[in-house]
């Protein structure tokens, strides 16, 4: 299958800006899925290919925070554990779901990543009662590690999205810097792209011509991003992150008949 230049240019430039994103603070499939969908994949396909062309970009940003991320070692294995079944179920969902429907999904499963993120610090003081020790030793409790698993399944089943969700899954629970919630999205993202990536492949769905053309971007962006991430401000990062929700949850709400 031959892609036309325009088509190559306007996927590889997408998936660059979608690994940075990941990195930074998450939602760049934002990026990335409508690029497909611009260039005529259907949108199971879409999903499947841009978490295969993705993936790489996750390893990279996990191992340019790798640093953050060793501050979770007690944690982590609970955490991959979750993230690898949630990934499996989420990616066989994805699977048994019709084109149609799950265009119209898309803008409700956007909305409510960025309202979870955008009201994360209220929710956490609601809940710091509960949680306050657990944070600050960099524990996970079981509430935590459910709230992951549901995450895990939308990450699978629905990329773009999943990084702002696990972000407000994260600072909910009481985390706070946003360089060690980086650290973790980063991994357990890679984690569940891994497992999905696996699911897809098996399974045929994905557009190859395609996905090829954004591997390599997505892998150099990420790397990019994990880089950048680290020297903005916080504050920063959580406001760019509720824009960008804002933004695609009204433009997908807007094209979705």
């Amino acid at each position: 299958m031959d892609l036309p230049f325009l088509h190559y240019a306007l996927i590889a430039l997408a998936a660059f800006g979608a690994g940075a994103m990941n990195s930074v603070a998450g939602g760049g499939s934002f990026l990335s899925f409508p690029a497909l969908l611009a260039v005529g994949v259907p949108p199971v396909t879409a999903n499947a290919s841009n978490s295969v062309a993705l993936w790489p970009g996750s390893l990279a940003g996990a191992w340019a925070f790798r640093s953050e991320l060793l501050r979770f070692k007690s944690a982590l294995p609970r955490l991959t554990l979750v993230a690898f079944v949630g990934g499996i179920a989420g990616g066989l969902l994805l699977l048994a779901t019709s084109n149609a429907a799950f265009s119209r999904l898309i803008p409700w499963l956007l909305l409510l990543a960025t309202v979870l993120f955008a009201f994360s610090p209220q929710l956490s003081r609601l809940l710091a009662g509960r949680r306050a020790t657990a944070a600050s030793a960099h524990q996970v409790g079981p509430g935590g590690l459910l709230f992951q698993f549901v995450v895990s399944i939308y990450g699978a089943f629905f990329g773009a999205g999943m990084g702002i969700l696990m972000l407000a899954a994260l600072a909910i629970q009481g985390f706070e810097d946003m360089h060690e919630i980086n650290a973790l999205k980063n991994w357990l993202s890679a984690v569940i792209y891994s497992v999905a990536v696996a699911t897809f492949v098996i399974a045929g769905a994905i557009s190859w011509p395609h996905t090829l053309v954004m591997l390599l971007t997505g892998t150099l962006g990420g790397y990019w991003g994990a880089r950048l991430a680290r020297r903005i401000p916080a504050q920063w990062l959580r406001r760019f992150i509720v824009a960008v929700g804002i933004f695609l949850t009204l433009y997908y709400f807007y094209k979705t008949p």
